[in-house]
């Protein structure tokens, strides 16, 4: 079973309908990161009423546990769903804080629960600070974010999740115990190439026409970052989560972030050598099974891949 907190947002709708079409979710817990709370809470249950899904929304954080930031409107529209003015959902969210929904999951489905954090950590870090014991209760957490080796995309250093809330994102990477991270640079060398891509969205059902109208925005503005393809970063990050095995070589170390630098604030700084005697939480995927990864995408938007 699962429990998604994200911050819709272009990939993390993808990552949802790949969820949804692998079976029930327990929950979508609902922050502010990509856009403002009230866009990504309202994109979330667009999605979802899209699908006819009945999975239940929880509204969290609405920004940073400290500092002011920045949202991702210049990639994914000032909506998070490209600016597409789609007519809004009629289903309503939840009136419990994501944060205490989660806490009550992890209670009823304890020990079956994974965790898909796809959004700042800001909701995570609550919960954990609320009830330290919440690792316990869940079986797996797989976190997007972080840049393992200093490559960001919000900063020269930083990626756009941690380095949105550093602080959240110190919290649970310090508190939380073993996790499996898809970080940002995993992502860039796991991309979905554009002519592929875009057929599936030709060929697919209702989901995959509606993908291509929130994802017009976000297609042409990596088409000006020169890349082979889309990068689908909470995608991937979900296809992990369902699909364990599609990670093909990962390594197990000790990961801080770093909240005061002037040039580094929210980067990943990762023990490669060991050196520091910091326990090794973080299983920090390397390389992916690139056509599992795309079987899923594929699949999520009503397409038989070949």
């Amino acid at each position: 079973m699962l429990f998604i907190d994200t911050d819709p947002g272009v990939d993390d709708a993808l990552a949802i309908l790949m969820a949804h079409a692998a079976g029930p979710v327990a929950g979508l817990g609902i922050a502010a990161g990509n856009v403002g709370l009230a866009h990504t809470t309202a994109n979330a249950l667009k999605l979802l009423e899209l699908i006819d899904a009945r999975t239940p929304v929880f509204p969290g954080a609405p920004g940073p546990l400290v500092r002011p930031a920045g949202d991702a409107a210049l990639v994914h529209g000032a909506n998070g769903f490209g600016d597409t003015g789609y007519q809004p959902a009629r289903r309503r969210a939840q009136s419990e804080h994501a944060a205490l929904a989660l806490l009550r999951l992890s209670r009823e489905h304890a020990g079956a629960l994974t965790v898909v954090a796809l959004a700042p950590l800001t909701n995570l870090a609550l919960a954990l600070s609320l009830d330290p014991a919440l690792p316990q209760r869940v079986r797996r957490l797989v976190v997007m974010g972080g840049a393992v080796t200093g490559r960001g995309n919000t900063s020269a250093s930083a990626e756009f999740n941690f380095a949105f809330d550093p602080e959240a994102a110190h919290i649970v990477c310090s508190r939380w115990g073993p996790f499996e991270l898809v970080d940002w640079e995993l992502c860039q060398r796991h991309v979905l190439p554009f002519g592929r891509f875009e057929r599936w969205l030709e060929q697919g059902d209702v989901r995959a026409s509606f993908y291509a109208a929130i994802s017009r925005k976000v297609r042409a503005y990596s088409r000006t970052q020169q890349r082979e393809g889309l990068v689908a970063a909470d995608a991937l990050a979900m296809a992990v989560a369902l699909q364990p095995d599609l990670v093909t070589a990962a390594q197990t170390r000790a990961l801080a972030i770093e909240m005061d630098g002037t040039l580094t604030r929210g980067a990943s700084v990762v023990d490669w050598m060991q050196r520091s005697g910091r326990p090794a939480s973080a299983r920090i995927a390397q390389e992916v099974d690139q056509r599992g990864f795309e079987r899923q995408v594929a699949a999520a938007l009503g397409v038989e891949p070949a």
